[in-house]
């Protein structure tokens, strides 16, 4: 892989630049936007960022910290999914809480967000407190979002509980968007001047990229990425207008700033900020070393999103909508995934002939391999194995994995009401790591996976759930043609 990013100098320049944040308050309440564990669509955007980069550095900065999660009431009601990890919102928050105890960080609370009364937001404050950890329950702000005066008094912010924090940096994060980070902020905010603390706010910003141009495959990318949510980046005009300096945000936070200045003017008594790219704490932009690898790396995961939006819409998860948004985007940017992605070609041409669902992988050689669904194996494990294989010059003929290995398995798998008779990729690679105990050729290969690691990848069809998570494990990249392989309306392979 080719490195256009710099994570070491990143996590120096941002540490330093939220130091001189909270410098600047008594205590700083810091907005997370994005995601602070396992940031992988940056790593793809910027390859050389580590996924887990910022909270590493918040792990340094952990003897100041204190940690606030929210929580949309509304989001435990509907149970809403984490698609990366299929989880709800609720259990990823105990999922977030234990991670971060782990690292030594402190979590201060849970604060159930524009609570109305859901009985299921009742349970899991239960839940938490019978865990002995603090739980709020924030109401909707009266007032909110045109009324300044009912909004920062009493009636509004007032109305909320008020949390209590002991450390100089308060970060307030979320399992996902709209959890009523922002609100939590402010209502601190406005708790802590009645107290007479000084107390800032400021957002940890990733994308998009306020010093990149607006049309950079990065910026482009992020908006691919929140192409349902209908975000599009712009230009930062009260930022324009007050340095002279040309920034990018997108259309939510420019929106809502108006209001947010005359809030925090309000509770401050003084302009803190003068635009949203005032806000952010986004040091991101000058870490990039080679603006060409970045850009390219872009442009691929805007054709990812391509994809994914038409499986969705296919599945009924999206609509056909968000896929024609992201096509513009490539338009303009005169990205031709056909072009840019190979592995497109092989497995469609490969599927054609065989009249079978077909992957194809990328190794880092520049070779493309393939994998077809088998009666004995699923399409994913046979690129698996096909894959590690030609990285470790086993010939083709050779077995990694013996019939008298497989077939206790399938013998197994009809007892345990799988509807799969061939081997899922999880399956293969148990197999597989049993076997390397006694057999060296497949202990060798068995290393070689480590290699797949953001390889590109394509299918023919659409992968489903059980082989595209352990794909995703592995940290392939890969894009699905929106195509059912089965007339099955259940498949977990």
């Amino acid at each position: 892989m080719k490195y256009g990013f710099n994570n070491d100098v990143y996590v120096e320049v941002q540490s330093k630049k939220i130091k001189e944040k909270i410098k600047q308050f008594d205590k700083l309440y810091l907005e997370f936007g994005g995601k602070l564990f396992d940031d992988y669509h940056a790593s793809r955007v910027l390859p050389g960022f580590a996924p887990d980069s910022k909270i590493k550095m918040l792990s340094e900065l952990k003897d100041i910290t204190e940690i606030v999660m929210c929580i949309n009431a509304g989001d435990i009601e509907r149970r809403k999914i984490r698609a990366d990890y299929g989880i709800t919102y609720d259990m990823e928050v105990l999922r977030l809480i234990d991670e971060f105890k782990a690292l030594g960080l402190t979590v201060n609370s849970v604060v159930i967000t524009l609570y109305k009364g859901e009985e299921s937001a009742k349970k899991f404050r239960n839940q938490l407190e019978k865990r002995n950890i603090k739980t709020y329950i924030h109401t909707p702000t009266a007032g909110y979002p045109t009324d300044v005066d009912i909004i920062v008094s009493d009636e509004g912010y007032g109305a909320n509980a008020y949390i209590e924090t002991t450390k100089p940096l308060v970060v307030v994060t979320a399992p996902g968007p709209a959890s009523g980070k922002l609100a939590t902020c402010l209502s601190q905010l406005y708790h802590e001047y009645k107290k007479g603390i000084k107390a800032g706010y400021a957002k940890y910003e990733t994308f998009p990229v306020w010093n990149l141009p607006l049309k950079h495959p990065v910026n482009v990318a992020y908006e691919a990425a929140t192409a349902d949510l209908k975000d599009v980046n712009m230009i930062d005009s009260f930022h324009l207008e007050k340095y002279g300096i040309t920034s990018i945000n997108y259309n939510r936070d420019l929106e809502v700033f108006p209001v947010l200045k005359a809030i925090l003017n309000k509770i401050t008594g003084s302009d803190i900020y003068y635009s949203p790219t005032d806000m952010g704490v986004n040091m991101i932009g000058s870490c990039i070393e080679n603006d060409e690898v970045v850009a390219e790396a872009g442009k691929q995961e805007i054709i990812r999103r391509y994809y994914k939006a038409l499986c969705d819409a296919k599945t009924g998860i999206g609509d056909e909508e968000t896929a024609q948004r992201i096509k513009i985007l490539m338009n303009e940017l005169e990205i031709d995934p056909i072009e840019k992605r190979a592995v497109i070609t092989a497995a469609n041409a490969k599927s054609k002939k065989e009249d079978l669902p077909v992957i194809a992988i990328e190794l880092p050689n520049g070779k493309i391999v393939t994998g077809k669904k088998t009666d004995l194996l699923s399409p994913a494990s046979s690129l698996i194995l096909n894959a590690i294989k030609e990285l470790t010059n086993i010939p083709d003929e050779v077995y990694l994995l013996a019939p008298n290995v497989l077939e206790p398995i399938l013998k197994l798998k009809p007892k345990t009401h799988q509807e799969s008779r061939s081997l899922n990729l999880e399956e293969v690679l148990i197999a597989l790591s049993i076997c390397s105990v006694t057999n060296p050729i497949v202990e060798k290969a068995l290393k070689k996976l480590e290699k797949l690691d953001s390889c590109e990848a394509h299918a023919s069809f659409m992968v489903y759930n059980g082989d595209l998570n352990t794909l995703k494990r592995l940290n392939i990249n890969l894009t699905c043609e929106p195509i059912f392989y089965s007339n099955n309306l259940f498949m977990s392979e």
